[in-house]
């Protein structure tokens, strides 16, 4: 089972919590990235997230194809906010269930690495002096 979205609307965290939970699966992995007040020690005022999302959901779907191909799982879930995100909101949580906790650690650690270097999901970074769009590769 999947269940991929990218979207302007906050993300519930319990909710994507609530849809992973299966109580067949030893191993439940779940990463909240959350937007953080520094980077480069200068302060981040905001983050504008922006998105092809057709291709992106394209290669999202790809990343899920060689997750299933790879490891035993169960769920796999993708969201990720775009638009305008302030210090502390979440743009991404990934969640995979599998039937041993190796497996849900391995392939959530794929997903979330591989989403950032091949899904086409842009970030501007605003600080106090300006802005700057950053590369997916810090």
């Amino acid at each position: 089972m999947i269940n991929v979205s990218i979207d302007k609307k906050e993300i519930n965290i319990q909710e994507c919590t609530n849809w992973v939970m299966d109580c067949e699966c030893g191993g439940i992995d779940l990463f909240i990235g959350v937007v953080r007040p520094e980077t480069k020690g200068k302060r981040v005022i905001q983050l504008d997230l922006d998105s092809y999302i057709p291709m992106a959901l394209k290669e999202i779907k790809n990343i899920i194809d060689y997750v299933q191909n790879t490891w035993n799982v169960k769920k796999i879930l993708v969201h990720h906010r775009v638009g305008v995100l302030r210090v502390g909101d979440v743009p991404v949580v990934i969640a995979v269930a599998a039937l041993h906790r190796a497996e849900a650690f391995d392939a959530c650690r794929y997903i979330i690495d591989t989403l950032k270097k091949t899904v086409p999901i842009w970030k501007k970074e605003a600080f106090e002096d300006g802005d700057i769009w950053v590369d997916a590769h810090p």
